[in-house]
């Protein structure tokens, strides 16, 4: 999930200017509440108007343009259309640091939105020097207590515990959830990244106990806060279920899978690379479980997933 960064971005106003492109604003808007609704292709129709009608009342680069292509970038990136979402990314990214300047709060959010795209695409060379760029934008923008600052806080440790680098993860998760729970609220969406990303964390140093119940309050506030039939309640589903099958639990983490697997064909459709990951993961749960058939029927619909061009 996309931070209250991009969320709650406002239009930027460009000087001397009589020209404000207010219409496209209510459509950027209609578009980000379908996709916290989970209703993408839907929003991805009314972020292309909105982008449209930028282009044609304010030109092509204005910073709200900018904006419309970073709302445009998440759905697609959320929908798995990676090389899409780089492009308009990039093109957010190359109109911000032009119009407002290379230290601009907003550039680093375009920094912030190529190092999850490439997160999620496990393009992790290029990672770190983006994060840490953005990081150093935001601290000086908005000083070390800023949900934005703990989105940076959040990537990095994303970044290491992908590379294993567990002690580099962990103080920068507890770092970012501390953050967003003081500025946020505990029951907000962003509170369970946290959560999920440092149950991550203790998950791989097999420490389960802490895990758990940072696992489950991942999945109670998501389900609270964004319904039952978000991607994002999927993701908490398929974490806890990698919980128990760490551990050996086989009869609670099947159960949590199948409900993870349906939630995401159900939502992003069968072909996502969030199936294929479920699928992969299911593939092994199934070996362990001595089910030889389904390991090689998992495997087989993963890899025709992954062998998919994005």
């Amino acid at each position: 999930m996309k931070s209250s960064c991009l969320r709650k971005h406002k239009p930027t106003p460009k000087r001397n200017t009589v020209k404000t492109g207010i219409e496209w604003q209510p459509l950027n808007d209609d578009a980000m509440s379908l996709y916290r609704q989970g209703l993408f292709d839907r929003a991805v129709m009314v972020a292309k108007k909105a982008l449209q009608v930028a282009e044609q009342t304010l030109g092509l680069n204005h910073p709200n343009v900018a904006t419309c292509l970073n709302t445009l970038a998440l759905l697609y990136q959320v929908q798995g259309q990676y090389t899409q979402a780089e492009i308009l990314n990039k093109r957010a990214l190359k109109i911000r640091e032009e119009v407002l300047g290379p230290e601009h709060s907003d550039v680093a959010q375009s920094l912030n939105n190529l190092v999850e795209l490439y997160l999620v695409q496990n393009q992790n060379a290029q990672v770190e020097p983006l994060a840490k760029r953005a990081l150093a934008i935001r601290e000086k923008a908005f000083g070390s207590n800023h949900p934005c600052v703990a989105e940076s806080f959040n990537n990095l440790g994303v970044l290491y515990e992908a590379q294993g680098q567990h002690s580099r993860a962990e103080p920068l998760f507890k770092s970012a959830l501390e953050i967003w729970e003081q500025t946020l609220g505990p029951d907000h969406s962003e509170v369970a990244i946290g959560l999920t990303n440092l149950a991550m964390v203790y998950r791989a140093l097999g420490h389960y106990a802490q895990a758990e119940p940072l696992a489950k309050r991942s999945l109670v506030i998501k389900e609270k806060a964004l319904g039952l039939d978000h991607p994002e309640v999927a993701s908490s589903l398929h974490n806890l279920a990698l919980l128990y099958d760490s551990q050996g639990e086989y009869a609670q983490a099947e159960p949590l899978y199948n409900r993870a697997l349906a939630l995401w064909e159900k939502t992003l459709g069968p072909s996502h690379p969030h199936v294929a990951t479920c699928l992969e993961n299911m593939a092994m749960f199934y070996w362990k479980t001595g089910r030889p058939d389904a390991v090689k029927d998992s495997r087989n619909r993963a890899a025709a997933i992954r062998a998919i061009k994005r």
